[in-house]
């Protein structure tokens, strides 16, 4: 077992990775940014090396800085987390190369999951089902009809090299297919570096049912059932919960077979995710493996009893999944709320601030996996998830309606957040009978976010405001570099997403 591990990563997930360490008697190394000095994971972990400025691109995203850290202080093995670095072939390399142990897939794996037409190849390679579309990125908006005349509207755009929605764009006539490629094409080389995009058929109504997997290097590959995670906006998940009420024990197990089939065909080691489209009949479709941690793990973790950030640290370590196949049965049921410091009745309008009081709920089978306390400073640097609430119970019912008393209990006085929502979701007849897919939360929204969207005017005004009151605010600091120039778009999405608006 390693005796330092360094963690490549901020908030909620550095912590969880270093209670993981604690208890196996592995001391941490954290890395953290100006803005983050103060940080829980900073006076949690044994040790602690400043990376440089708050926006990303000068801390976080600073692979060879994290890698000097490592070395610096003596860790064996980099955890990156999820997001930052997580996914990115190169670090994962330059971890390895520099005598490292990388706690994640091999390089190779992260390349080959990496592209998302390069994915659809292997699992189609593999005899895992895909969504009826294209396997290299189309040339021009003539060979993007071609495609899409041979498929049948609608049809989705989608980035190759992304996630999180990014790159993405439904389209149902042939007169809107060239601008949205030219659109979808623009916001996927300022994600990604990649303006590639390929076509696949859009499946109305599908739910967004995930498949964990864990392999070790002896050539054990298992996988640890199924999460839904349907409640989405904008294609990012709010709500994740394992078992899914869609999935029966002969779908679980095909649909196991076909992650482990297309983990395999990477040549994949470690935890990872493969992505589903589940529709009404049963059948489903392979969407892309997410080569890392998933934000969502706990519930898996709830209903296994499997602790997988622990079991990621012991692969890297090279010992042997001690799990047979057929043990791997969910016990109960598990949901997590993703708390944000967004305020879902201003269409999801950041909210910044000091936390000026935390008062976390607790009980019978309730979980925070927090990375924010008293006296937290939230900014528009990194990305709004402030802590994930997670609660099991013996039936979903039983779920619900623990949830819903733990998030009854949760205060958080300072910023504004996600918890009335998600309050307003649990108490929903629809989702409480199970009816729900990845298009449910956009229909429903009105009703589930106490009242009527704001004009987009109002909206962008409000964003305006809040970055100028976070300017201000930070602005004594700008001698120190903490706050990036106007022209600075190196930050978070969020971020980036709320300059954008302010200037439309």
């Amino acid at each position: 077992m390693f005796r330092k591990v360094l963690i490549a990563n901020r908030g909620e997930i550095a912590l969880r990775i270093i209670r993981a360490c604690r208890e196996l008697g592995i001391e941490t190394v954290a890395v953290y940014s100006e803005a983050d000095a103060h940080a829980p994971h900073v006076r949690q972990a044994d040790e602690a090396v400043l990376l440089g400025p708050a926006p990303a691109s000068e801390s976080y995203l600073k692979g060879h800085a994290i890698v000097a850290a490592a070395i610096r202080t003596g860790a064996e093995a980099i955890h990156p987390g999820y997001g930052f670095l997580s996914e990115r072939e190169w670090f994962a390399r330059a971890v390895r190369d520099a005598g490292l142990v990388w706690i994640g897939p091999p390089a190779e794996a992260i390349a080959a999951m990496g592209s998302k037409t390069a994915a659809r190849q292997l699992a189609i390679a593999a005899g895992t089902p895909v969504v009826p579309g294209t396997t290299t990125a189309l040339r021009d908006a003539e060979d993007a009809a071609e495609v899409a005349d041979r498929f049948g509207y609608p049809v989705l755009l989608k980035a190759a090299a992304g996630g999180g929605g990014k790159g993405m764009r439904v389209v149902h006539t042939r007169e809107e297919l060239a601008p949205a490629l030219a659109s979808a094409q623009r916001e996927a080389r300022s994600a990604f570096g990649d303006d590639a995009v390929y076509v696949e058929k859009f499946i109305v109504g599908p739910r967004h049912v995930e498949i964990q997997v864990l392999g070790d290097m002896h050539g054990t590959m298992l996988h640890l059932g199924e999460r839904e995670c349907s409640v989405q906006r904008r294609h990012q998940k709010m709500i994740e919960e394992a078992p899914s009420v869609a999935v029966s024990p002969e779908l679980r197990a095909r649909m196991g077979a076909a992650a482990v089939a297309a983990a395999r065909a990477a040549g994949y080691v470690n935890a990872g995710t493969c992505e589903f489209l589940l529709d009404a009949t049963g059948e489903f479709y392979f969407l892309e493996m997410n080569t890392r941690i998933q934000v969502e793990h706990p519930v898996t973790e709830l209903v296994t009893g499997i602790d997988l950030v622990e079991w990621q640290i012991r692969i890297a370590a090279g010992e042997k999944l001690p799990f047979a196949q057929e043990a791997i049965v969910p016990r109960g049921w598990a949901i997590e709320c993703r708390i944000t410091s967004e305020d879902p009745d201003t269409n999801f309008l950041p909210s910044t601030g000091r936390v000026q009081y935390l008062h976390l709920p607790s009980g019978p089978g309730v979980r925070w996996d927090g990375g924010v306390e008293t006296g937290s400073e939230i900014s528009l640097y990194y990305d709004p998830m402030l802590a994930k609430l997670i609660v099991w119970a013996s039936t979903r019912d039983a779920a619900i309606a623990r949830m819903h008393r733990a998030l009854l209990e949760l205060t958080i006085e300072g910023v504004d957040t996600s918890r009335d929502f998600h309050l307003r979701v649990m108490e929903d007849e629809e989702f409480r009978n199970g009816d729900i897919e990845i298009q449910w939360l956009e229909r429903r929204m009105a009703d589930l976010t106490g009242r009527t969207p704001p004009p987009d005017t109002v909206i962008r005004a409000a964003i305006a405001g809040v970055l100028l009151a976070e300017r201000e605010r930070a602005a004594p600091h700008r001698a120190n570099g903490i706050v990036p120039p106007a022209s600075d778009t190196s930050g978070s999405h969020w971020l980036r997403t709320a300059r954008m608006e302010s200037l439309r």
